[in-house]
């Protein structure tokens, strides 16, 4: 039978470390005192402290200065990615999305190799392919987004976009399951735009088109 377990000491004197940085208690950049100052505040030794430190300084809110002390990186610790995400509406994802695919695409326009844009036409037949079944059909929509996220070669807007993807695909394939309308040549044509915006190096063209689909997308859920 499982049991409660009491969490380690050094987990309690991060989280109390914590309530005091978010309660103002030290501000952005402020160091924070000495193991010596800080041990018998929180009724735990130099070691204890010292361990609390580590794990806010792995959560980027604390960072030690080599000869200098620790100081106050960031005033929160962020929640776990897949845990915001998990909890998003599906229009904020979507959003967010609008930020990173309209850089993306304009990016791509200026940086697009030979390679990147034999991957967007390859993405954009399957997609052409893929207009019967639901789920194949979001799968291949998803695909063909990503060869032009790939081809901004960043590879930070890249994870950012794999990051939402489980998130997204969920939705998609709910809201088209209830509107059971998809895959109409309208929208098919508005990707072949967008891949030839990037094929002819118009990053503003790329970047309004991704935008536009997007904002379309998200005002169709809302």
């Amino acid at each position: 039978m499982a049991q409660v377990k009491r969490a380690p000491l050094a987990d309690q004197a991060a989280e109390l470390l914590l309530e005091r940085i978010r309660a103002g208690e030290w501000t952005l950049g402020e160091k924070l005192p000495g193991e010596t100052t800080l041990a018998p505040q929180l009724g735990v030794g130099r070691s204890t402290v010292r361990e609390a430190i580590r794990q806010l300084a792995g959560r980027g809110v604390l960072a030690s200065r080599q000869g200098s002390g620790v100081f106050v990186t960031a005033l929160d610790a962020p929640e776990d990615w897949d845990s915001v995400l998990r909890r998003a509406g599906v229009v904020a994802v979507i959003e967010a999305r609008v930020a990173i695919e309209t850089e993306a695409a304009a990016l791509a326009a200026s940086r697009r190799t030979p390679a990147d844009l034999r991957a967007i036409r390859r993405a954009l037949a399957g997609r052409a392919a893929h207009r019967s079944d639901i789920e194949s059909h979001v799968d291949a929509d998803t695909v063909f987004h990503r060869s032009i996220v790939a081809a901004a070669h960043n590879p930070v807007l890249l994870d950012l976009f794999d990051s939402f993807t489980p998130r997204l695909r969920e939705a998609m394939v709910e809201m088209l399951r209830i509107r059971r309308v998809f895959g109409g040549d309208e929208d098919h044509d508005a990707h072949a735009v967008l891949a030839r915006a990037i094929a002819d190096r118009d990053a503003k063209g790329a970047a309004d088109l991704s935008r536009a689909h997007l904002l379309t997308l998200r005002d169709a859920l809302a």
